[in-house]
């Protein structure tokens, strides 16, 4: 028996006719990617949106595309203020992809995200930008000077890019006018490259920008200038989407650029307790021949406004005092690599003297990346970050200067290249990124998918967490999970003392109801005597990337966690404890833990090779059979050194499932071919009963008569349509419902052991 998806009982006409028009948008996906994608069961993904973004206050429609999105029935915004209605047809049936999109005069300009609710529950999301400026959608055919399209100053436009062409816009600005030219594709989720050009009227390139996206362009002289907008490498298609901005800058304003998606590395920022805005600036100039006087501690905002900008603060520094340094600025947002050196200021013969005391780079990584982005020997998502982190330690009394400079901004002026500098007595704290776990795969595959937390009955999902320590704290980090969907249960396994790594488990019950919350992951310790709460973030690939062929992955954070039940499939394997308890044993000899498998399907593969999560636990290795419905994990603890405490584990191994995705849609795709013909049909004795009525009709009727012909001949030619779209759609429903081989990741649910302390001789 395959696993497959069932259908409610309850589908109605309108759920149906949405279902079909879904294959429509996605089934050509769906094709592709399974033959594609032999890594993780299906998860559901929102691919696009257009436009990409609205104006506060208004109301539009957007048009969605999806991976895996059969019955959707909601598109759901991560910011209260921006609402979505589906689009009705004339009968009041909801048409399929489109939504009417509200954003309330109150909402705050920013990145929302966007995601659908479909059979399998909520997919992975798509930026969506809300803004102040006037919104307008790109005119096809813009692939010339003479068909430019026009556009006024002080307006977005959402675009997609055409493959193997240029985009070509026309503006018409004043003389001596600042416009940002500022096109927002990575930052948006956008797989484009952009490249943008500044021309004359007559199409003559003026500016050119390969790298930012973005141009400040002073107007030479009054009328009509060209936008070129084209990918690095020519590519196209509905992936490939940007918003063009332009906008008038006053004088001395400094640009600030479309708004931007963080990176994963920007979790760790800001530190418990630090204020939007530091009460002290960087005053130029602040170089080696000038250095700006501060006293320690301190909050310093700076920029590398200049090609290789150093700046120098000077401070009075006390023997044995020690002090952290935190500088962000790629954590901001910033194509920035900051560097510190820290010196003590002497003197020989009257002449300065400059003895380094310490030099800080980059906060490493808290796990080990993978070392090709892809999940080959290790995750996929890099935790560090180039800003800076660390400590230093004054050897002597005297003067002391902090050398800051950007080891990236060599050649280039840039105000908006900000940083924020803390030196502070050590406040021991930490901070959480999560991300769903990834694992190495056979034949060369490589994978960095996004992972919803869309959950099948009877599913345990793997959050991987890890931590980025502060200023010495070494303690364990206990995690927990809040605000779940019914059905729904977490447990954490905690990052014990001196590591980065733990995980958390998500598990659904078999029966558990459609549904979905917006949940909180959250890391908890003893600081100091001191309990502290961190709530925990998430990140995801803004792109599922099945192969290493393909692309390169773009990992982003994510706003929300949100977790979901389908409701529509089951899991194929649950592999549970035989109880729900606390499994006990004695330090130094073995611990049976009985195990039950609730199989739901077939696999390639009678063992699956299974290790285990959790600390105390992790070297322990076993093979778990797929053909049997228990086995026993006999846990030897002499061989593991586990220590007496209390722990959770939970066992994990790659299996290769045999999986139908939703059979049930052909049976709906077929229903819809019968359908159709059967109006063909009907259509065809229609035209049939007209013709035969002409021969005996008066000159009078024969006129009605040729008119509603003429109408049921062309009701013909769309309904024949539809039939030869139908049958792709059935072809394609068939070839995505048949069993293939999909590796997946197996979880086990949580196992909670007491090892007790070895008995005195």
């Amino acid at each position: 028996m395959a696993i497959h998806s069932t259908v409610h009982n309850a589908l109605g006409i309108q759920l149906t006719l949405r279902i079909l028009g879904w294959f429509a948008l996605t089934t050509s996906i769906l094709c592709a990617e399974i033959d594609a994608q032999s890594v993780c069961l299906p998860a559901p993904r929102l691919l696009t949106t257009f436009p990409m973004g609205g104006q506060i206050g208004t109301e539009f429609e957007v048009t969605v595309t999806g991976q895996y999105t059969e019955l959707t029935s909601d598109l759901r915004f991560s910011h209260p203020g921006v609402t979505a209605t589906p689009v009705k047809d004339s009968q009041g049936n909801p048409v399929n992809g489109r939504y009417t999109v509200r954003v309330a005069s109150n909402t705050t300009p920013g990145l929302v995200e966007a995601s659908l609710m479909t059979r399998l529950g909520l997919s992975a999301s798509r930026i969506f930008t809300i803004g102040s400026l006037t919104e307008v959608t790109q005119d096809k055919g813009n692939l010339s000077v003479e068909d430019a399209m026009p556009l006024q100053l002080d307006t977005v436009c959402n675009c997609t890019m055409t493959a193997r062409s240029i985009d070509h816009y026309r503006f018409v600005a004043e003389q001596g006018q600042r416009i940002l030219v500022d096109c927002a594709a990575k930052g948006i989720d956008s797989k484009l490259n952009p490249v943008v050009v500044v021309a004359d009227e007559n199409g003559q390139d003026l500016v050119v920008e390969r790298r930012g996206g973005a141009i400040e362009f002073r107007v030479p002289s009054s009328g009509s200038y060209i936008v070129k907008v084209h990918d690095l490498t020519f590519k196209g298609g509905e992936h490939y989407f940007y918003r063009l901005n332009l906008r008038v800058l006053p004088d001395q304003a400094i640009a600030k650029r479309h708004f931007r998606t963080s990176q994963v590395s920007s979790f760790s920022w800001p530190p418990q307790g630090v204020a939007d805005h530091a009460l002290l600036k960087e005053v130029e100039p602040n170089g080696v021949d000038a250095p700006q006087r501060i006293e320690l501690p301190c909050d310093i905002e700076g920029a590398f406004a200049k090609a290789a900008d150093t700046d120098v603060f000077e401070f009075q520094g006390k023997k044995g005092d020690a002090w952290w340094i935190e500088i962000a600025s790629e954590r901001l947002g910033c194509p920035t690599d900051p560097t510190v050196v820290v010196q003590r200021v002497g003197s020989d013969s009257g002449e300065v003297v400059l003895q380094d005391v310490a030099e800080l780079n980059d906060i490493p990584s808290p796990v080990k990346v993978s070392s090709n982005g892809y999940a080959y020997d290790g995750p996929p998502y890099n935790a560090g970050s180039s800003d800076v982190l660390g400590k230093f330690e004054i050897k002597e009394d005297g003067l002391h200067r902090v050398r800051l400079s950007d080891l990236f901004g060599g050649t280039r002026n840039d105000p908006s290249n900000v940083y924020r500098l803390i030196i502070r007595k050590a406040k021991p704290d930490f901070a959480l990124v999560a991300w769903g776990l990834h694992m190495p795969l056979r034949n060369g595959d490589r994978n960095a998918l996004s992972k919803p937390i869309a959950l099948r009955g009877g599913a345990t999902m793997a959050l991987e967490v890890v931590s980025i320590r502060r200023d010495g704290f070494d303690g364990e980090i206990h995690l927990s999970m809040d605000n779940l969907p019914d059905g729904v249960t977490a447990t954490g396994l905690s990052i014990p003392p001196n590591q980065n790594r733990g995980i958390v488990l998500i598990t659904a019950h078999e029966n558990a109801p459609r549904g979905m919350t917006v949940a909180e992951i959250w890391g908890s310790a003893s600081v100091q005597g001191k309990e502290i709460k961190r709530e925990c973030h998430l990140a995801s690939m803004a792109w599922p990337v099945p192969n290493h062929w393909s692309e390169v992955p773009s990992p982003r954070l994510v706003a929300d966690v949100l977790v979901s039940v389908g409701g529509d499939e089951t899991t194929p394997i649950t592999i549970a404890p035989r109880q729900v308890k606390v499994w006990e044993g004695t330090e130094g000899e073995k611990i049976s833990i009985p195990l039950v498998h609730m199989r739901r399907g077939e696999f390639s593969g009678a063992v699956m090779a299974a290790k285990t999560l959790g600390a105390g636990f992790e070297k322990f290795q076993f093979e778990l059979p797929l053909d049997k419905d228990s086995s026993e994990a006999v846990l030897d603890l002499a061989a593991l050194k586990t220590p007496p405490g209390d722990y959770r584990i939970a066992f994990y191994g790659g299996a290769v499932a045999k999986y139908q995705h939703y059979p049930a849609g052909v049976d709906i795709a077929s229903a819809n071919v019968d359908r159709l013909n059967a109006v063909h049909v009907e259509l065809k004795s229609k035209a049939e009963n007209i013709q035969k009525m002409l021969q005996a009709a008066s000159e009078e009727a024969k006129g009605m008569l040729n008119a509603e012909l003429q109408n049921v001949n062309e009701e013909q030619k769309r309904v024949a349509g539809e039939i030869k779209a139908a049958a792709i759609q059935l072809k394609n429903a068939t070839s995505a419902a048949k069993a293939k081989d999909i590796v997946d990741i197996v979880v086990s649910e949580p196992v909670n052991i007491r090892v007790h302390p070895r008995k005195e001789q």
